[in-house]
């Protein structure tokens, strides 16, 4: 039997969370076009390649490379204070995680979403207006994230993440899929920490790993139902991968582009396909994988191996997340096809580009920019010239111009209850930069761009090559994010942009800073003792921590929507085995209509004008259709009007609990109030 080093057994244990979801969702996304996503089938098929992935390819994870000899006496302690750290933000992302399951912003979506598939194993989910009132004019069957698309409902996002909380629901329901997500928030602070011990070390991983666990962003999207935790493995897993498959030196000795497959390219493979499969959680993954597409180019161009393997693993997962937008999110794509269709040009443009260097480099190979003496230099000075653009963009313009007008509402109202100055079609875009001092503090965001700037100048002169794909992913991603985030711009919701890559770009970059001037401070004639470089260390460390518990603190006071799950129980309880739901207000519409026809399995429509002849004549049809009409309402007083003497309202849904916050020019700082009602009334047969 072989006994692994702490190193390597750490390097092993983080490469599993990509591995498993990438083989689940490899097996389980065709599954779902088929309309066969059940239990039993996904146990079948998709079990037996989830099992082979973890148990098989971690086998061929090498053994890491420790940066600048940090890790030269491999001890047990980092892995373990890693472990310690994932398993306790599990606890306590399971102690706080939310009930997000009224359809108000995305979290509840995805809710919706995964319950649908969980029960019915395919898509679209059906109108069911035949069980209502046919084709009557005056009814509506949509409501936000569910389009209406002919006698069919069409969810607004992409599978990959409800594919992942099926499980949760299928071992315990509602409860079980809440559960989840936390889960899968604590997997992608693993995988953070294992791209961590790889390219900083172990004992450096430990403190980014605990920066990125406190972080307020961090803690708050794995409380409830996003895609963020999913698209965070599979990015950040598909970087941990890309590094082992590269980590072995090539033979020199002949071209390696065209040699059999060894466990390297299978690596390169899996990191491909974990990169194409970002696409099907999340539609805007394909700006942060363009950066891949230089990657390859660069491989070809040295004639490594890995190459081909990882470009094929990337188009078919890829190829996932084009079906999965263009063929399951149709209605979703057509919303952002503003931004959408640039992106794809850009994209398309890119990789042309990209084709046709490489064709004209091909006899050159990769040009020599490190016998250059001022081009390294320059890029160093182009990333801190960079980031100190963002951090004057505020005082040199304001950004406006919503998306929508409906937006813009809402943001005049947070400025109001903020008391900052109303200007509803502001965007808030130009403090992006902002919003990472808020979560990560200033010394982090300070040394995290010096870093990037001495790391950008290594690589040019071909040193720590280790970091080339991280770094062109990391820039992309963070120079596009930041310079338009594209996203409602009220807090915590905004961090969400900031969860998949950014942050942890930050702090990566931050702590190899810290890694770098120890080091620095260790070394040469006149080499720093142990007693002064160990306390100042110890203090850089706080000042990373620090600032970033503090503002984390604004989270840990309150769960979301508490007694949501009971409420909606109550609920589904008052309507009949043969009921058909007719909802009479625009707001139950908009937070009920999926909840009702996904939880509680009841055909359900939403009657524009309840005081026209509309609401009786579909009463009729449903009593003609020997079912039962459910009145719905947020108020008993709306459907009293329409019930006759002695039939009285009931009151299932009655919440009073605590939800996000919404803040504008600082971070969020406790809760709001949740108060949502449900009245609903069995209209009696003539």
């Amino acid at each position: 039997m072989i006994r692994l080093s702490p190193g390597h057994l750490l390097a092993r244990v983080t490469a599993l969370p990509v591995l498993a979801l990438a083989a689940w969702l490899l097996v389980t996304f065709p599954l779902l076009l088929a309309g066969q996503f059940t239990p039993i089938v996904a146990l079948i098929t998709a079990g037996p390649v989830v099992v082979a992935a973890i148990a098989f390819l971690p086998r061929w994870v090498p053994a890491p490379r420790p940066p600048g000899g940090d890790d030269a006496k491999d001890s047990w302690w980092p892995l373990i204070a890693i472990v310690v750290i994932v398993v306790a933000f599990a606890l306590v992302e399971i102690a706080y995680h939310s009930e997000q399951i009224v359809v108000r912003r995305d979290a509840a979506s995805y809710s919706q979403f995964t319950t649908w598939i969980a029960q019915h194993g395919s898509l679209p989910i059906p109108q069911q207006r035949d069980l209502i009132a046919g084709d009557l004019t005056g009814l509506s069957y949509d409501s936000p994230a569910f389009y209406q698309v002919g006698d069919v409902i069409w969810p607004q996002f992409l599978s990959g993440a409800p594919l992942i909380l099926s499980v949760g629901y299928w071992i315990n329901g509602v409860p079980g899929m809440l559960v989840t997500a936390p889960l899968l928030g604590a997997l992608g602070v693993l995988t953070f920490a294992g791209l961590a011990a790889r390219l900083l070390g172990a004992r450096w991983a430990v403190l980014a790993t605990l920066v990125l666990a406190v972080c307020l962003p961090q803690q708050w999207v794995s409380r409830s139902t996003y895609s963020e935790p999913a698209a965070q493995i599979l990015l950040l897993g598909a970087l941990l991968l890309a590094y082992d498959a590269l980590a072995r030196r090539p033979d020199r000795r002949q071209p390696t582009l065209w040699q059999s497959w060894n466990t390297t390219h299978l690596l390169a493979l899996a990191a491909g396909l974990a990169f194409g499969l970002g696409l099907v959680a999340r539609i805007d993954a394909l700006r942060d994988i363009l950066p891949v597409v230089a990657f390859i180019g660069l491989l070809l161009l040295a004639r490594r191996g890995q190459a081909l393997p990882m470009l094929a693993g990337l188009l078919l997962g890829a190829g996932y997340g084009f079906v999965a937008g263009f063929w399951l999110s149709q209605p979703y794509m057509e919303h952002l096809s503003g931004s959408l269709q640039p992106l794809l040009l850009i994209s398309a443009v890119a990789v042309v580009a990209v084709g046709v260097a490489t064709a004209v480099l091909w006899r050159r190979g990769i040009p020599r920019v490190d016998r250059s003496r001022w081009l390294p230099t320059a890029v160093a000075v182009v990333a801190v010239v960079a980031m100190a653009g963002f951090a004057l963009r505020p005082l040199i313009y304001v950004q406006h111009g919503h998306a929508d007008e409906l937006t813009a509402y809402y943001i005049g109202q947070v400025q109001e209850i903020e008391g900052v100055p109303i200007d509803p079609s502001r965007t808030y875009e130009e403090m992006t930069l902002y919003w990472v001092g808020w979560y990560l503090g200033l010394a982090t965001v300070l040394f995290a761009s010096i870093g990037v700037a001495l790391l950008l100048r290594r690589v040019m002169l071909r040193r720590d090559t280790e970091w080339v794909l991280p770094l062109l992913v990391f820039t992309w991603t963070v120079a596009t994010t930041l310079a338009r985030p594209a996203i409602t711009p009220d807090h915590p919701w905004a961090s969400r942009r900031l969860v998949v890559l950014v942050l942890p770009a930050f702090i990566l970059l931050a702590v190899w800073f810290l890694a770098w001037f120890t080091r620095r401070l260790r070394s040469g004639p006149t080499a720093s003792p142990t007693w002064f470089t160990a306390p100042l260390m110890s203090v850089a460390a706080l000042i990373l921590l620090v600032p970033t518990a503090l503002t984390a603190s604004g989270v840990m006071s309150y769960r979301m929507d508490v007694g949501s799950v009971a409420a909606t129980e109550q609920l589904c309880d008052e309507m009949p085995p043969d009921a058909s739901a007719l909802i009479l207000d625009g707001a139950t519409s908009a937070k009920f209509m999926q909840v009702i026809r996904g939880m509680c399995g009841v055909p359900t429509a939403h009657v524009k004008q309840p005081d026209s002849p509309v609401l009786d004549r579909a009463i009729s049809e449903i009593h003609q259709r020997g079912r039962r009409a459910v009145l719905v309402a947020d108020r008993a007083e709306k459907l009293t009007p329409h019930l006759p003497a002695g039939v009285d309202p009931a009151h299932p849904f009655n919440v009073r609990t605590e939800k996000d916050p919404s803040t504008l020019m600082k971070p969020p700082q406790g809760p709001w109030i949740f108060d949502t009602d449900v009245w609903v009334a069995v209209v009696p047969q003539p």
